[in-house]
């Protein structure tokens, strides 16, 4: 039996409802809702209390496949307490229990543990067969659903804003998802790196939810929580990562307020600088390359942005810029350019233009070929004692690409692409 203990990024207590979505209710409901609300916000700011208070640890090591595959999942009962984890009500290889809430849980477990290892070869949440555990009918009709940095806890809607929260399988794979990302890159739950924390949620979330139903990244909704909604609310999901902005748009509830570009990201000091807001950007990007890639997208973006969470250049302050450079390199590395220019056209489309650092050999001819998000004149400078302006590059009027031609006179080892005063491209000899 193996847990997961509570130390720096793993320790990240993650709610599925965000505050603002809360102090609406607060603000906006009857007085049963409004005392429901401010009892989950309660819950919200006790464990994020507690996580505070943990002393800070360094980040794990980012060990990979340690151990043979270890699938144990155990769903819990609260009885509509709050004492985790509660009574055991069904163990690893046991039948239905007949409680569709117990049920559902243990099934997005399974789901969730199926597409590390099976898809990422990845065992359990550590990657050293982490039990994974559930908690189901926490609370009094409860309006939320958290990791707490060792379980899953599910509340049970009140029937009336939000149904039973194991409804949706792409939170239970969004919020064991948080202990993955605090297994690994550890990212701080903090502005940028609070949103690509929340992002990467969303997208694994997404991708349990996608190979679940078989469906292929131009067959799934890309909404995040579809059903949670209950019957008379004005919207489709918590979010939408197609659309950012679009989710919901209810007098109770307010309207879905993601930004689905760094123009509009939004700097607020509420939600920890707005993790569940700009995460937005991330989730666009992820989606426009899953979809320009095409096929299953745990195949494709999915394997790019899990290389990228393990990547030990990423740090816990990541911003989105040093996430988007990561994903370029390492769709380059598993997939080769074609993909590549797709991940940079993904993030230009978000308003986030990456820098493409690649191997070369200096002394052929075509140095390379890439793809810009301009389409004006580029040019090109090495650097041997000092830059110097070597190329003046012309995009071919189709998809803006570039061919870079070696100098052949010098003996550089960089070289750098520049449209006005913006780096596009830069590349280093093998």
């Amino acid at each position: 039996m193996r847990h997961l203990h509570a130390h720096g990024g793993g320790g990240c207590t993650c709610f599925i409802i965000p505050p603002h979505m809360l102090e609406k209710i607060a603000e906006n409901g009857t007085a049963d809702q409004r005392e429901k609300a401010r009892q989950a916000l309660s819950i919200d700011r006790t464990f994020r209390a507690q996580r505070v208070a943990q002393p800070l640890q360094a980040p794990p090591e980012r060990v990979q496949g340690a151990g043979a595959l270890h699938k144990s999942r155990r769903t819990y009962t609260a009885n509509h307490g709050t004492g985790l984890p509660g009574t055991l009500v069904r163990s690893e290889g046991q039948g239905a229990s007949g409680d569709v809430t117990v049920d559902e849980a243990y099934d997005g477990l399974g789901a969730t543990f199926d597409l590390y290892a099976q898809v990422y070869g990845r065992n359990s949440i550590d990657d050293n067969g982490m039990d994974l555990i559930a908690t189901v009918h926490y609370g009094n009709k409860y309006n939320n659903a958290f990791w707490n940095g060792a379980q899953m806890v599910f509340g049970d809607g009140d029937g009336t804003i939000f149904n039973r929260f194991t409804i949706a399988i792409d939170v239970e794979g969004h919020e064991l998802t948080h202990g993955v990302t605090g297994a690994t890159a550890a990212l701080e739950y903090h502005d940028q790196p609070g949103a690509l924390n929340e992002s990467i949620s969303d997208c694994f979330g997404s991708l349990v939810k996608q190979r679940s139903l078989g469906q292929t990244a131009a067959q799934a909704d890309w909404l995040i929580g579809a059903g949670l909604l209950a019957a008379g609310i004005h919207g489709v999901a918590l979010r939408s990562m197609k659309a950012p902005g679009t989710a919901y748009d209810d007098p109770l509830l307010g309207k879905d307020p993601q930004p689905d570009h760094m123009s509009k990201y939004v700097n607020t000091a509420s939600d920890n600088g707005g993790v569940h807001i700009n995460s937005g950007i991330p989730n666009k990007a992820f989606y426009l390359a899953a979809v320009a890639i095409g096929g299953n997208s745990w195949d494709g973006a999915g394997k790019v942005w899990y290389k990228t969470l393990l990547d030990g250049r990423l740090t816990k302050t990541a911003q989105f810029v040093d996430f988007a450079n990561l994903t370029v390199d390492n769709a380059n590395s598993l997939f080769g350019a074609a993909v590549r220019d797709k991940v940079i056209k993904a993030w230009h489309d978000v308003g986030i233009d990456v820098a493409v650092v690649l191997s070369w050999q200096y002394n052929k001819a075509v140095l390379s070929t890439f793809t810009s998000p301009h389409s004006t004149n580029a040019w090109a400078y090495i650097q041997d004692n000092g830059w110097r302006k070597v190329q003046t590059l012309t995009p071919d009027g189709v998809n803006n690409m570039f061919t870079l031609l070696a100098d052949s006179q010098s003996s550089s080892t960089k070289v750098h692409v520049y449209v006005d005063a913006t780096l596009i491209y830069q590349a280093y000899a093998a």
